[in-house]
């Protein structure tokens, strides 16, 4: 099943329909749905799909050549190839000058690495003659940094040629709740969390297993889906594959800050920073700062990939367990009793869509929302909000609580104590809650109109 992308795909048609040159740019992590979303929008159109391999530029122009001739002339089909990539390219402009031809590379950066002058033949091809043809390009890869820099960055032959380009990006909760049929309320914040919002994982959800055979059987068993995929992943995408499990790991059982993670990995914390940076540009770790700062020395690190967490967490320091047939008492003694620990952050980015959904019926319009910490001053303590955004003389503040038990007043006065550290005139509060609230504390909330109280169980009406 093809679930959302609307957006996309209509953007996608609406460029098909000019019937003129088009180049669009594709990334995003592996599994998001790249290919899939490609694939739909070219089914039972004119098109030449062709991927990239780990292999030299003649063997990769082989291939190229069968996928060509394959769509566009079948009786070239047997060991007919294209002496260059430049003929490759000539033949394209001669077969889209009058009818529309959708040419696919996908895992551009294999091709690429492998045969450097490629980005400059295509520039040249595009600038020459393509540019005039009828001929919609689309240029496909997983590696996020070398997406941003060879194909998008300013230093790139391609720069300026493209006509849209498609940050790919995991589903939100709300996206991903078709997947969760069958499912009461918290198991989907759960099955969210342990999927980050992939679409590949998300369909690997089984609607007639409970929650917690979900997890053994994805997670828990050797043969499982998902029991080593991200280090098949790290493998596919990084040398040194060991370290960065090391980092990883540090990140997942909360060591925030660069040189709590360098002492965990005995690394100095430059050559940590490095490896950091690498694990970014993967979209597998994010930095943050608190959202009221443009630079700060608070920056801390968190693992921006959900499931990596989960399975870095969980997955990764009990693999001997699991590998001798334990994978139950895992889940029983190892990952149940840390269910709710584990959904804290997860909740967080689910409330951070929420109010992106309605910023429409918010009180005033934002733009960034995140995190705030620091020192109280007043109270001589450190403090954490989960959410803020602020715009002018407006703020937001928010407080989301992933626990068995309502939320009670105390929460709802912490944040309002919280506020007076900053000084806007109209101060708006959000508590979210799995378990809703107690009678004090929503009693304390109807004294003050700007106090907004959510249970996560209303979600499922939007």
């Amino acid at each position: 099943m093809f679930y959302g992308r609307e957006t996309e795909l209509k953007k996608l048609n609406e460029m098909y329909d000019s019937n003129k040159f088009e180049f669009a740019v594709f990334y995003g992590r592996r599994r998001v749905g790249k290919t899939t979303l490609i694939k739909k929008f070219c089914k039972n159109k004119n098109a030449i799909y062709f991927v990239a391999r780990e292999a030299s530029g003649e063997i990769n122009l082989q291939n190229f050549s069968s996928d060509v001739f394959s769509i566009s002339n079948r009786d070239k089909l047997d060991n007919s190839y294209f002496s260059d990539w430049e003929k490759a390219f000539d033949y394209l402009h001669n077969i889209s000058k009058d009818k529309r031809t959708i040419l696919v590379i996908d895992e551009y950066p294999y091709l690429a690495e492998n045969y450097r002058p490629i980005s400059s033949i295509i520039q040249a091809h595009i600038d020459l003659n393509l540019k005039e043809s009828k001929l919609f390009l689309i240029l496909c890869g997983s590696s996020m940094s070398f997406m941003e820099n060879q194909v998008l960055g300013y230093k790139s032959p391609l720069y300026g040629r493209r006509t849209s380009q498609f940050w790919i990006k995991p589903f939100t909760y709300f996206q991903a709740l078709p997947f969760f049929n069958g499912f009461e309320g918290e198991e989907k914040g759960i099955l969210y969390g342990i999927t980050g919002g992939i679409p590949e994982y998300l369909s690997k959800i089984n609607s007639m297993f409970t929650l917690k055979e979900n997890i053994i059987s994805l997670y828990l068993s050797p043969s499982g889906a998902l029991y080593e995929e991200p280090t098949n992943l790290m493998k596919q995408e990084l040398r040194e594959p060991s370290t960065y499990n090391g980092i990883i790991e540090a990140i997942a059982g909360g060591a925030s800050r660069l040189n709590e993670i360098a002492t965990k990995n005995n690394m100095e914390s430059n050559k940590c920073g490095k490896y950091l940076t690498s694990l970014i540009s993967l979209g597998i770790v994010k930095k943050e700062i608190p959202i009221t700062e443009k630079n700060s020395k608070k920056t801390i690190y968190l693992l921006d990939d959900q499931m990596f967490r989960f399975w870095y967490r969980f997955v990764f320091p009990n693999m001997s367990l699991i590998v001798s047939d334990l994978g139950e008492e895992v889940y029983t003694h190892k990952i149940e009793p840390q269910l709710n620990s584990f959904m804290g952050l997860v909740f967080e980015d689910i409330c951070k869509q929420y109010l992106y959904k309605n910023v429409k019926s918010a009180p005033f319009f934002f733009g960034e929302l995140g995190r705030w910490w620091g020192n109280n001053a007043k109270l001589r303590r450190q403090e954490e909000i989960d959410l803020m955004a602020f715009d002018m003389d407006s703020a937001l503040f928010g407080e989301c609580k992933w626990t068995n038990e309502p939320v009670d007043r105390d929460v709802l006065r912490d944040l309002l104590t919280q506020s007076e550290m900053f000084h806007y005139k109209n101060n708006y509060f959000y508590l979210f809650s799995k378990r809703g609230f107690t009678k004090k504390c929503t009693e304390e909330a109807r004294k003050n109109s700007n106090v907004k109280l959510i249970t996560y169980k209303e979600w499922d009406e939007i």
